[in-house]
């Protein structure tokens, strides 16, 4: 026999035997995007594909945005950024600049996301915790001190106070003697996807939706290399949206500014090819780079289909990536580099134009200088010593993956066709849609986790026997603060307050009368030394700050776990508690601060009431009084605090010390989170019973606070008895 005949019958046999083991074992893995996973992909899967034969750097962009991709130059290596004050911020970007990094990306805190000055009573725990705190123009000239903005590329991650923000870096550029038509970068100025998500809004849709085409005109006109918007899908899959979701809502928001904008007058042409795009990738990993060619074959379409442009590069889809937050874990946190890596990877097979890699402790804390650097040189190790910039788009004519592309683009398209019929986006964000379809899949999603069907390594299985000490950086933020309000005070001390007044009238009178761009006034407002919370502010007297409405998924948590023991074991303690009080233990679900990062928290309150205990969502943005107030006057047993913005070693202890002023020292507080597991005994001794970390399986979670409410509400029944035992 020769061996081309051996090599024949060898080929038959085997191809026999898998489709038998595929027959009889395996008929296929279901996901949350609703793709049935095949074990074996064929060229029969890809013959009929429209997309199959497109080449890099033609529409509809399948395979890369740009003919050469990374044999050209290979994608930016951005690393998000930014803690405490300018001044620190300034000396780590100096440092990574150094180390290899090609651009900038900058954290802000919440109060600057929210448009608060530093000073201001509702953001006592927030300054400099989760980003750098910028106040004026001052703030913002340290933070890019020696660094020439004519030369850097810079990323702002910025929606709510766009206008002070954007403004005070053009005159920080202006004031470095460079020209605003020089300077390069990004501004996030999404504001769509926070009325979803992520919440670090300040006025209402409307309003906000008018910002965000000013701010589109100004730059169109007079800034011509700096992306004007970067229209974010990450925060909806950090939110817990699955692909199909996260490219939908993404791509139907982009939708949302291009009509907005050529309402406004604006040719698609003029700004269009400045949009860019920031995608999460997360730990599928063919499906999440099957997500990226998806995405640029959808917005060509799309784009083509509704405005008809007639610059190629209008129908082109530029992003940014950065790998998941989400798929952090606090339990074995070294293998989170692993999860790093293969999420950059997948984002590099796919074609992004940037990217950010997470450091491996930032379930647990703000990342150390080490972190950040084993995070950066895995971008650098894989642009060096793998091999993957050789060649352009290396997953093209993958059976498996060109037929996930599609899937992914017939999904997503239905999707974007159902947006479109209620009217577009911002119709569909105002009738809470979008929000409430993501938050399912989240509370699924965890289930999936919690009952093992979704296997995490070193969280539900393969957990470690010896627990990992790692170094934790920690934001002294009272002394950060302390800084801020002195430099505030300094500067309003030296400004001409007439000018400032001035000018901070003038834009209220753009804002109510809708003549005129609010971006040029903010950028005059700014030189002349206001604030960030006074622009904000000015703003908010014509606008009105918005108050999202707190809501509850229901039903889905339970579907998906599917395990009647755990339940059963749970109405077990539910009962004893009953036997106390005669009800369901009350849960209150408090978000103290600015934080406005909600999906812990939805997803637990979800879960909790699904388990049988009476939940009460608390609106966001709340001070500790608040939330105690609010928790008092809902009958509230428990007060659940979620936490991912560091600040909880300020705002919990604040809020128990309210409870027993109150007296109301009888209501049970618990938290979970992102929280160092050096502060629990901090937090315990504050008086905190329970503290749940990322990774915590929910039903035991839920087991320990029903018996830890059944023990607190014992000892206080007891506690009543003898009083009255006494008194009789």
């Amino acid at each position: 026999m020769s061996t081309q005949d051996a090599f024949k019958k060898w080929q038959e046999q085997a191809d026999k035997e898998l489709r038998r083991s595929v027959d009889e074992e395996d008929s296929g893995t279901n996901t949350l995007e609703g793709i049935t996973i095949k074990p074996l992909y064929t060229k029969e899967d890809v013959k009929d594909l429209p997309h199959i034969d497109n080449f890099p750097g033609q529409a509809p962009f399948t395979r890369g945005p740009r003919a050469s991709m990374y044999v050209g130059r290979p994608w930016t290596i951005r690393q998000y950024a930014g803690f405490s004050t300018a001044k620190a911020s300034n000396e780590f970007y100096r440092k990574a600049l150094a180390a290899g990094q090609k651009g900038l990306s900058v954290a802000f805190d919440l109060a600057t996301h929210r448009g608060y000055d530093s000073d201001h009573a509702r953001v006592v725990g927030d300054v400099g915790k989760a980003g750098v705190a910028i106040d004026s123009v001052e703030d913002m000239k340290t933070l890019f001190d020696a660094i020439p903005l004519d030369e850097m590329s810079v990323s702002m991650t910025m929606n709510g106070a766009v206008l002070p923000v954007l403004a005070g870096f053009i005159v920080a550029g202006e004031e470095q003697g460079i020209d605003k038509a020089k300077l390069s970068g990004t501004i996030q100025n999404d504001i769509l996807k926070e009325f979803m998500v992520r919440n670090t809004y300040i006025y209402p849709p409307e309003p906000s939706m008018r910002i965000v085409s000013d701010i589109i005109g100004y730059t169109a006109t007079h800034m011509p290399k700096f992306n004007s918007i970067s229209i974010s899908g990450y925060h909806m899959q950090e939110a817990g949206a699955n692909n199909v979701q996260e490219l939908a809502f993404t791509l139907a928001d982009g939708l949302e500014y291009v009509r907005t904008a050529c309402n406004n007058g604006m040719n698609v042409d003029d700004f269009a090819p400045r949009l860019s795009f920031f995608f999460a990738i997360g730990m599928n990993f063919f499906m999440e780079a099957a997500k990226l060619r998806a995405a640029r074959t959808l917005w060509s379409q799309w784009m083509t289909k509704l405005f008809d442009p007639q610059n190629p590069k209008s129908l082109m889809l530029r992003t940014h990536c950065q790998t998941s937050g989400a798929s952090l874990q606090e339990q074995d946190p070294y293998n989170n580099v692993v999860r790093t890596t293969i999420e950059a990877l997948a984002a590099a097979l796919g074609g992004t134009q940037s990217l950010h890699t997470n450091s491996f402790d930032e379930a647990i804390a703000l990342p150390t200088p080490t972190s950040s650097r084993i995070a950066r040189n895995t971008q650098l190790i894989l642009q060096h010593e793998t091999g993957i910039t050789d060649t352009v788009d290396p997953l093209a004519g993958s059976y498996y993956v060109e037929s996930l592309t599609n899937e992914l683009v017939e999904k997503a398209n239905a999707l974007i066709e159902q947006v479109e019929e209620m009217g577009g986006m911002t119709k569909a964000v105002q009738s809470g849609f979008p929000k409430a379809e993501i938050e399912k899949v989240a509370a699924m999603r965890q289930a999936h986790i919690d009952s093992g069907a979704q296997v995490i390594v070193g969280v539900n299985k393969y957990q470690p026997q010896d627990a990992t000490d790692i170094e934790v950086l920690e934001i002294d933020n009272k002394a950060v603060r302390e800084s801020q309000i002195a430099q505030l005070a300094d500067i309003k001390a030296k400004r001409d307050n007439d000018t400032v007044a001035q000018c901070l009238e003038n834009l209220r009178e753009i804002a109510k009368t809708g003549t005129g761009n609010l971006l040029a006034a903010s950028v005059e407002a700014m030189r002349a030394r206001a604030t960030v919370g006074e622009v904000s502010d000015a703003l908010s007297d014509v606008f009105n700050r918005y108050e999202g409405k707190p809501d509850l998924v229901t039903g889905i948590y339970r579907d998906a776990f599917g395990d009647d023991a755990v339940f059963d074991a749970i109405e077990t303690a539910l009962g004893k508690f009953r036997s106390i009080t005669d009800e369901a233990p009350k849960l209150y679900m408090a978000k103290l601060g600015q934080d406005g990062h909600d999906r812990g928290a939805k997803v637990i309150a979800s879960a909790f009431h699904d388990m049988g205990m009476d939940v009460h969502v608390g609106a966001l943005f709340e001070t500790p009084e608040e939330a105690a107030s609010s928790a008092i006057t809902q009958g509230a047993h428990i007060i659940g605090i979620s936490t991912l913005a560091a600040g909880h070693k300020t705002l919990i202890p604040q809020l128990i010390s309210h409870l027993k002023d109150k007296g109301a020292e009888d209501i049970m507080v618990i938290c979970g989170g992102v929280i160092p597991e050096q502060d629990y005994q901090f937090l315990y001794e504050a008086g905190v019973k329970a503290i749940f970390g990322p990774g915590t399986n929910i039903t035991q979670a839920a087991l320990e606070t029903i018996d830890a409410a059944h023990d607190q509400m014992s000892r206080m029944h007891n506690y009543r008895q003898a009083r009255l035992n006494q008194e009789a």
